[in-house]
């Protein structure tokens, strides 16, 4: 194999050097506007700070420590319109010397540098490896008692062992350029701790498609992860977020088929959550589709939602492909989706994620 082959992807496993962010340095603001080039040397003025100009660039130079990056750009961002906030370029550089060629791929918005300056806990996180995973049990619907598989959901961890929810982190992730790194370290959590919890199940693994530029690449460390600790490939079940999806059907057809080529099976997430919800199945025509939980919430008691459940059901059964109903949280709602023809059920109804997982769930009957 080639070293180019083999080689995995940067984009993915490179975090973004903290240090480019401390200490002393200088903040390098690139205005859109002359009028608004103006406004902010006015406030620069006003507020003491130290500052040089270069007027035929639009260019303001402000000197500042590091740690108090964040506070500055908010204060300038809530001196500017939000559209001139969003048109001005922005680089933190250390030190007295001027921005070099290697710095100007960092160069990027007002809302990003805050972004990137309030980021330094997950940067930490990602660093120290302080990614971790529970589990929540994916139950057969005519026996709950029965678990077929385990849902691996991404959790944080502070330095004081305290739980960082998912949310939390993923959306700065996204507004930082963190969510490549991410991901991976999601997928890598997911797979190594369902391991060592000796979990000999299935596993459903959550992947961002918009964090994957090439499988044979991107991937690459995710599936060499799962041969280092003997997991048996049909064991893995790759979920899909339907609401989260890439637009590039054809990029999402390529991520399938790599991971079909390397024996895994394939899940439709959030089915119902988006509207392209039916071009999906016939596109990707995943091994599992896994019903929204708000399409799930108090099924029982809506028309509409039990209209279009029940016809996403027809059509699953129709094409051969395994259904899970997620956010089960009563027993109407257990009892709809049995009586409807689900095959598996996921809640907490019957078990709250956790690690190491609930192994013993409990029965429900008619």
């Amino acid at each position: 194999m080639s070293q180019s082959v083999a080689k995995s992807c940067e984009r993915c496993q490179t975090l973004p050097e903290k240090l480019e962010l401390e200490g002393a340095g200088r903040v390098f603001l690139w205005l859109p506007l002359g009028h608004s080039f103006g406004k902010l040397v006015k406030v620069l003025g006003d507020s003491g700070r130290e500052y040089q100009v270069t007027p035929q660039a639009q260019c303001v130079a402000v000197r500042l420590d590091g740690s108090h990056l964040g506070n500055f750009v908010a204060d300038v961002m809530g001196a500017l319109t939000g559209e001139e906030s969003r048109a001005t370029r922005a680089l933190f550089v250390q030190g007295h010397g001027e921005p070099g060629l290697g710095d100007y791929p960092r160069v990027g918005s007002l809302t990003q540098l805050l972004t990137m300056a309030r980021a330094g806990w997950l940067v930490d996180m990602l660093a120290e490896k302080r990614v971790t995973s529970h589990y929540q049990p994916i139950v057969r619907a005519k026996d709950t008692r029965e678990v077929y598989a385990y849902e691996a959901l991404l959790r944080g961890q502070e330095r004081d062992g305290s739980l960082v929810p998912p949310g939390k982190m993923l959306s700065l992730a996204r507004d930082a350029d963190l969510l490549f790194q991410l991901d991976l370290a999601a997928r890598l959590s997911a797979v190594r701790e369902a391991a060592r919890l000796g979990l000999q199940v299935p596993v459903f693994i959550n992947f961002t498609p918009t964090a994957i530029y090439d499988p044979a690449f991107c991937l690459r460390s995710t599936v060499a992860a799962i041969a280092e600790v003997g997991m048996p490939p049909q064991n893995v079940v790759f979920e899909i977020i339907e609401s989260d999806h890439t637009p590039d059907a054809n990029h999402l057809k390529t991520l399938i088929a790599y991971y079909r080529q390397a024996g895994f099976r394939v899940a439709l997430d959030d089915l119902g959550a988006g509207y392209s919800s039916l071009n999906l199945i016939h596109q990707l025509r995943p091994d599992i589709m896994k019903l929204d939980m708000e399409l799930i919430r108090g099924i029982h008691q809506d028309a509409y939602k039990a209209s279009i459940t029940e016809k996403l059901l027809e059509l699953a059964q129709k094409l051969g492909i395994l259904t899970v109903a997620e956010g089960i949280e009563t027993p109407e709602e257990l009892r709809w989706v049995r009586e409807h023809g689900v095959d598996f059920v996921q809640g907490y109804l019957i078990a709250k994620p956790a690690s190491p997982p609930v192994t013993k769930t409990p029965s429900f009957t008619d």
